[in-house]
């Protein structure tokens, strides 16, 4: 068994507001709320520090925790909603970050299973194939390189791994993304590598690549990644994506 916490914050920097901005109909912060009760989830809760969330997200009968103003990542809020509600520290919980509208449940449980599958890492994650050059290029695709067994090694918004010899002309003549994977935002955790990982300052890497994950990594904290059994929808990153994910609402 496991909880959802779906961190929202309002001061979006690309796109502020963006818990509340409407996809057909609804607020996104419903959308992705539906999508972790479709999942196996015992619990399902909305963390926020922001008026204006609390209110929108009780109105669809959301159960939702005040946060403090100060956290830097989605996981020092999650770490803080594990403290206020008494969770134990082999509890799991899973960080379904509040811009995934489109992500399946199933998704969600998989990351869950992975945990619990291997009791010695603290973190879990999934992956997919990147299918074009413009993503692999594309900073706001993030990369995963994993081991044979499925630990990560890196998390990076620039194009890894890296084929030098497909690129002889530098970085806009690379032609070769074979084995490249995208990182899907979606984290399961122990509760005790929460609580570790907020007594933890942000790591040089995580300041560098804006990657939460790199604090993790960069204390020696084991994050397991698997391939995705079903190819995620879309998340919300700026304006022409909330219209792109809002044609693929209105189309269903």
């Amino acid at each position: 068994m496991f909880r959802v916490v779906i961190p929202a914050r309002y001061a979006s920097s690309r796109l502020p507001g963006k818990a509340l901005l409407p996809i057909a109909g609804k607020p996104m912060v419903e959308w992705v709320y539906g999508r972790a009760r479709a999942s196996a989830a015992r619990e399902v809760l909305i963390a926020t520090d922001e008026g204006r969330i609390e209110k929108a997200a009780r109105a669809f009968n959301a159960t939702v925790v005040m946060t403090q103003t100060t956290h830097e990542s989605g996981t020092d809020r999650i770490a803080e909603v594990a403290r206020l509600q008494g969770w134990g520290d082999r509890d799991i919980v899973v960080n379904l970050q509040g811009d995934e509208p489109l992500m399946p449940p199933t998704l969600i449980d998989q990351v869950a299973a992975l945990l619990v599958k291997h009791p010695q890492a603290g973190m879990a994650t999934l992956s997919y194939a990147i299918l074009s050059l413009e993503d692999f290029l594309n900073p706001n695709v993030v990369k995963v390189v994993s081991d044979p067994a499925g630990r990560a090694l890196y998390f990076s918004r620039a194009p890894i791994p890296w084929n030098r010899d497909g690129a002889p002309a530098g970085l806009v003549s690379q032609k070769d993304f074979s084995g490249a994977r995208r990182h899907i935002g979606l984290y399961a955790y122990r509760v005790e590598a929460l609580k570790r990982l907020a007594g933890l300052p942000p790591s040089e890497l995580e300041r560098q690549e804006k990657l939460e994950q790199l604090r993790a990594l960069s204390n020696g904290i084991e994050i397991r990644v698997a391939d995705a059994v079903e190819s995620p929808g879309p998340d919300v990153n700026d304006a022409a994506d909330l219209e792109r994910v809002s044609r693929l609402m209105r189309s269903r």
